[in-house]
């Protein structure tokens, strides 16, 4: 990556527009904007993504065989210093519309681990951050564990070093997140520390 303006992808998961984690999603991206950042959403749900086939054809080169959006869209988290994961807790995991994006990282997983190449050089690497935005209508925080570990999974293998969440539980109507006190603040704080380098939370050592 060049040395030049930060770039903040946000990937809004959520199948409902101006839903909670889309309005998250925004507010981070308003954040890192301010920060300095040039920042870019995506509505996943609106991309064509399959699921992946668990054909291995990645074994030889890492790249994915099935043409559809996930080509482009991996370019994109690896072509920039923030990654923002929007995405919404449904049936006490992450919504599937996350899910598919991270189950298509095979082929990069395969990069690593099958050819034993590091997806992005070192340098660029480490300045990466990762953001995990999550909003749940299940009102005990621990209805975030289960989807953590995969999160954690998500951020190593697109090479995101340091991470930090934000979430609320509790939050269920569309739009909900506003009447919480200081959330979607929060979440604009949180988007602008992915420039400093402050991140928290997960690491692939």
């Amino acid at each position: 990556m060049e040395e030049s303006t930060p770039r903040v992808l946000g990937l809004s998961c959520s199948p409902r527009v101006q839903g909670n984690t889309d309005l998250m999603c925004d507010s981070a991206l308003q954040g890192a904007a301010a920060a300095g950042a040039t920042v870019e959403k995506v509505h996943v749900p609106s991309l064509n993504i399959n699921p992946c086939m668990a054909c291995n054809a990645c074994f030889k080169e890492g790249v994915c065989v099935q043409k559809d959006d996930m080509a482009p869209l991996i370019d994109k988290m690896l072509n920039c210093e923030g990654v923002i994961l929007a995405a919404p807790i449904f049936s006490m995991n992450l919504a599937a519309q996350a899910k598919i994006v991270i189950d298509r990282l095979q082929c990069c997983w395969a990069r690593r681990y099958v050819l034993e190449e590091r997806v992005l050089p070192e340098e660029a690497r480490a300045r990466r951050r990762g953001l995990w935005l999550s909003a749940a209508g299940f009102g005990q925080e621990s209805v975030f564990d289960p989807a953590t570990v995969t999160v954690k999974y998500f951020f190593l293998i697109i090479e995101v070093p340091k991470w930090e969440r934000v979430a609320f539980a509790g939050v269920e109507d569309r739009g909900a997140i506003r009447e919480r006190a200081g959330a979607l603040e929060e979440c604009k704080t949180a988007g602008a520390r992915l420039l400093e380098g402050a991140g928290v939370g997960g690491t692939d050592g």
